[in-house]
């Protein structure tokens, strides 16, 4: 069975922008419904549990920020991305009180209200991950996602047991893709902040001037574009947990306001004068020896030290092979939709052998790939496309995916876009899905489906000369 692509409601009382938005999406993969009133937008979700709702303000009848209104009583999990012209962000404003997630002005380009609802889906999932993770761990009081029963990972799950109940600060270490959101999720989900909000950012994915913003909030006015005041997200990670993701490539200036901020345990927004007391716990996570980063002057002594009241240090899946049948359990569990596949012993074994520079997200993606790509059960060794194991022989055998195509001859151009349209297939030509599986960037594939598009009309317009 694949998975249902995300469900999208476009309001808006101008038929081209609507339909305009419809292609759009439905480009992307998404599945999508339109209404040109509120009323009618009401009367849709009351019916369909819509992913994203992308809204207009200005309509006949209600407006966007009513219908915002309506749909945190219907919908409380759905977020709501408003539309507006420039002459209207103070009602933009007023929306985002009213609870809307997010508005772009218009006019805009399709780059910019795609990211808009990529954010909103993005932020949906989160939440969705965050209720089930917390009926997880409520209903098993175990380890929730936490997979492993080597005797390194039994010392992690004991140590997040004894310091769920704190409010210390934790430092979570370890290679790339070792999971170390997960453990700061187990950690939030498994203490007694778990109904409050926890809140993720990666310190590396944000410019280190937006990232000031983004934690601590800023005023109107504070730099160009600050059009609304924004709190930061001390500020809406209050009572809970905030999970600062490579914390190690945080730049020195903001790693001292960020030290007088667990010093203080208030915040002061980026152009404000006024403080403000919060309540977060602090969870960071690196990949990096932060120890060689303060003797290189990268990373602040004191800092550290504020960080690391509770070590956790998470080993490299290559040092605990014996985890990986359970965590291949728990992939296949979540990636198969419900019907029932396993693994051959051989093809665990194979899975063993293998180094795992990216750790369990590299499992994980190689377990996707094999379901999407294999209709065997079980799967077998030869399905899983991986490189030639160690002892292998040149021939390719060990890796049956890439010796079929050679015994056919097939250029790798070919096999490249086959094994695209494959993973597309699987995603329900989910773009953003799909890239993260193939480990790209999705505007690749959005410039791949325009080139065959161009394509396809070329030859149309073709067959339609006459001769």
């Amino acid at each position: 069975m694949a998975k249902r692509p995300f469900q999208i409601l476009v309001v808006d009382d101008d038929r081209a922008m609507r339909e305009m938005l419809v292609s759009l999406f439905k480009d992307q993969g998404y599945w999508v419904q339109q209404a040109d009133t509120a009323d009618e937008a009401l009367l849709q979700a009351a019916e369909l549990d819509y992913d994203v709702v992308l809204s207009d303000i200005r309509m006949p009848g209600r407006s966007g920020i009513e219908l915002v209104g309506e749909l945190r009583k219907l919908r409380p999990e759905t977020p709501v991305v408003l539309m507006t012209a420039f002459g209207t962000i103070d009602s933009a404003i007023e929306s985002m009180r009213a609870g809307a997630f997010d508005y772009i002005t218009k006019p805009f380009e399709p780059d910019a209200v795609a990211f808009a609802v990529e954010r909103a889906l993005e932020r949906r999932m989160l939440e969705e991950e965050n209720r089930r993770l917390r009926r997880a761990v409520d209903r098993t009081s175990s380890m929730g996602e936490l997979i492993g029963g080597s005797p390194a990972m039994r010392e992690i799950f004991a140590l997040i047991r004894k310091i769920g109940h704190t409010r210390s600060s934790v430092l979570i270490t370890g290679e790339s893709g070792t999971g170390k959101e997960v453990v700061a999720r187990t950690i939030h989900f498994s203490g007694s902040r778990s109904e409050k909000p926890f809140i993720p950012i990666n310190c590396t994915a944000i410019p280190e001037g937006l990232l000031e913003s983004e934690l601590f909030g800023h005023v109107r006015g504070a730099f160009t574009g600050a059009h609304a005041s924004k709190r930061g997200l001390f500020e809406q990670a209050e009572g809970g947990t905030l999970l600062l993701d490579e914390i190690g490539d945080m730049g020195p200036a903001l790693q001292g306001k960020l030290l007088r901020v667990l010093q203080d345990r208030e915040v002061r927004p980026v152009g404000g004068n006024q403080s403000t007391k919060v309540d977060v716990r602090i969870i960071a996570a690196t990949h990096k020896d932060l120890e060689t980063e303060m003797r290189a002057g990268r990373f602040r002594e004191d800092l550290f030290y504020r960080l690391n009241v509770i070590p956790i240090c998470i080993p490299p899946l290559r040092e605990r092979p014996e985890d990986i049948p359970a965590l291949v359990e728990g992939f296949v569990e979540r990636h198969s939709d419900g019907s029932r596949r396993s693994f051959t012993d051989a093809a665990i074994e194979r899975l063993k052998a293998e180094p795992w520079r990216g750790n369990a997200r590299e499992l994980e993606n190689t377990i996707e790939r094999a379901l999407a790509l294999t209709e065997a059960d079980p799967i077998d060794a030869d399905d899983l496309a991986l490189p030639m194991a160690p002892g292998t022989t040149p021939d390719g055998r060990g890796d049956g995916f890439l010796q079929r195509a050679a015994q056919r001859g097939v250029p790798l151009a070919e096999v490249q876009d086959r094994y695209i349209d494959a993973v597309l297939a699987h995603t329900n030509e989910n773009k953003v899905r799909a890239a993260r599986i193939l480990g790209i960037d999705r505007k690749t594939l959005y410039r791949r489906a325009e080139r065959r598009q161009r394509a396809v009309e070329a030859a149309s317009s073709e067959q339609g000369d006459p001769a």
